[in-house]
């Protein structure tokens, strides 16, 4: 994009002022398309950007109120929602998932409780009776993994559960609430927070959506398509039509895994309130002691599905400086999506940050644009390849 036609609007206060240089460094160095970053510090925004065009010919461009698919920065969503029920004395986080979905207890199952689907230290990272398809099937999904076996001990081990954790903890939101994931989020979180992201969308909300346009330096769906790898046999139940971005289901359903839409100032918004200990603007969503049980970590290293380090918390990533940087307090946590997508939240400095492309973004890890913002908002040193 030449320097000329770049577009960037919205408010940027003066303290980050490095965050809009580096955004608009990545349109004109890093091929960015369109995208919007958000910055919230002690309650209130002070970065709120967004710029480029919604396609790949540059003639609409990305407006305040575009919406694109932020993939598995769902999972932390689906994962606030289960805490908020958690903190309501709803679920307890030390019991047997089947305590609350009596059919999940087959195949050594009877032993994931409900803190181990949320660590991805459940073992239950594949869905292989699951046809392809069934991502879109809610009932065929929740079947197949009821008499699903889980790869390890519960709790002994921990990988990326790439494709079923929207669902375990969807289903769980179902037994309790009689509410599906996406509806408990529209209501009782994305709702009261004015804030414009969700799982499973309104034709007036798919009218705004912006196409994710595809990466060839994008790796994650060439490890997705092999079936030798981990990750490949956890997607056998994707679509058959491949490329999934863009379906018509993507958006319409609930695929709480890596199906919601929204923007950077959303998302900035809902983690503003896990930075302020549960509270934003007078709304709360947990309480600090649910807060503080969320934001711990549980596990770090070497990750099988997504070969790469990872350091993973109850529902969220941590802060990893070489492939998910998140500034200075290494008990930042947040998450990411293939698409590009990157969120995260410093409760010592009460900031969060967010951010949305629709380029999907190169590795490793977060890839350089969202790793370039990320660190102009957080400080701390770039990751090496940066």
């Amino acid at each position: 994009m030449d320097e000329d036609t770049i577009r960037i609007e919205g408010t940027c206060s003066p303290e980050f002022a490095g965050v809009r240089a580096a955004f608009e460094q990545n349109f004109r160095r890093r091929g960015e398309l369109g995208a919007a970053v958000c910055v919230y510090k002690d309650g209130e925004p002070v970065v709120d950007l967004w710029g480029g065009y919604k396609d790949a010919e540059k003639t609409d461009p990305w407006r305040p109120d575009t919406i694109v698919i932020m993939n598995s920065v769902a999972k932390s969503m689906s994962a606030i929602c289960t805490h908020m029920l958690i903190d309501r004395g709803l679920v307890d986080f030390d019991a047997p998932v089947a305590t609350y979905w009596p059919e999940f207890a087959q195949a050594g199952k009877e032993k994931v409780l409900v803190r181990h689907v949320l660590s991805h230290t459940d073992g239950v990272i594949y869905c292989d009776a699951a046809p392809p398809g069934s991502w879109f099937d809610w009932d065929t999904h929740i079947h197949a993994l009821e008499v699903q076996e889980p790869a390890w001990e519960p709790g002994t081990n921990g990988a990326y559960n790439s494709i079923n954790i929207g669902f375990l903890l969807g289903e769980i939101v179902r037994r309790v609430t009689g509410k599906s994931l996406g509806t408990f989020l529209r209501e009782e979180l994305s709702g009261p927070l004015g804030a414009d992201y969700q799982i499973g969308l309104r034709p007036d909300e798919i009218a705004r959506v912006s196409d994710m346009h595809q990466n060839p330096k994008n790796g994650f769906f060439k490890i997705s398509g092999d079936p030798s790898t981990p990750l490949g046999r956890a997607f056998r139940s994707a679509p058959t039509f491949g490329y999934f971005q863009n379906c018509r289901e993507i958006r319409e359903l609930e695929v709480p895994s890596f199906g919601g839409h929204g923007n950077a100032r959303a998302v900035a918004r809902i983690y503003a309130a896990l930075a302020g200990n549960g509270t934003v603007d007078g709304v709360r969503i947990l309480s600090p002691e649910a807060v503080e049980r969320a934001a711990q970590l549980v596990w770090e290293g070497d990750c099988i599905m997504t070969q790469r380090r990872l350091r993973m918390g109850y529902g969220f990533m941590h802060n990893e400086p070489e492939t998910a940087p998140m500034g200075i307090n290494m008990a930042a946590f947040g998450h990411t999506g293939t698409g590009g997508a990157f969120t995260w939240c410093d409760r010592v400095r009460n900031m969060s940050f967010a951010y949305c492309p629709n380029f999907q973004r190169e590795g490793p890890g977060i890839g350089p644009r969202g790793a370039a913002v990320a660190v102009a908002a957080g400080g701390g040193a770039p990751p090496s390849w940066l």
